[in-house]
């Protein structure tokens, strides 16, 4: 059995009235049930998001989501990346719905209980869908794995810088600020 966007609503709906905390998503007509994410991962999507947003809001490019904003991609499927961004020319309003476009940006972050074969294929999916950049960051490697539309994959580690001209020239950002802080 096949399912829609419109069955995906109904689940998420009755999730709701039961208040449960999953993530939907489609793929290939098929559930893709998520629950919450280690915080590790969380506090570094939380990072890249602050340290993306200081440089996309004052300039107005573009709008920074995080891993509740869904995606309907060309080929039906709901997606919802850890951390997206959608260039301003491409989404001039935000809409009270799923975002009916492949974002310019997208970002995973592996979980704990995440295998990396898996979100390659998502990052690449994306990228063949429309994507301009995709980005796995994998906390336990401490690599930020930048893939492109064109098959280059570029790995940084500690020091390395991570820029993304073809979104955010003159951007950058050392891959050790997005790893979490340890106090002691």
């Amino acid at each position: 059995m096949s399912l829609t966007i419109e069955d995906v609503e109904r689940l998420q709906q009755k999730l709701q009235e039961d208040e449960q905390d999953y993530q939907i998503e489609l793929q290939e007509g098929n559930l893709l049930v998520m629950g919450p994410s280690d915080i590790e991962s969380s506090e570094i999507g939380a990072q890249l998001i602050f340290l993306l947003k200081l440089w996309v809001n004052p300039r107005k490019i573009g709008r920074i989501f995080d891993s509740s904003g869904g995606f309907i991609m060309p080929n039906s499927d709901l997606r919802a990346p850890d951390v997206s961004f959608v260039a301003a020319q491409r989404l001039k309003r935000t809409v009270r719905d799923f975002g009916q476009l492949v974002p310019d940006l997208v970002v995973e972050i592996k979980s704990k209980t995440d295998r990396i074969s898996k979100l390659e294929d998502k990052v690449k999916l994306f990228l063949e869908l429309g994507a301009r950049i995709g980005i796995l960051i994998n906390p336990d490697e401490l690599t930020v794995s930048v893939y492109r539309p064109n098959g280059d994959i570029e790995v940084l580690t500690g020091e390395d810088k991570l820029t993304i001209t073809e979104l955010f020239p003159g951007w950058e950002v050392a891959i050790s600020e997005l790893w979490p802080p340890v106090f002691e």
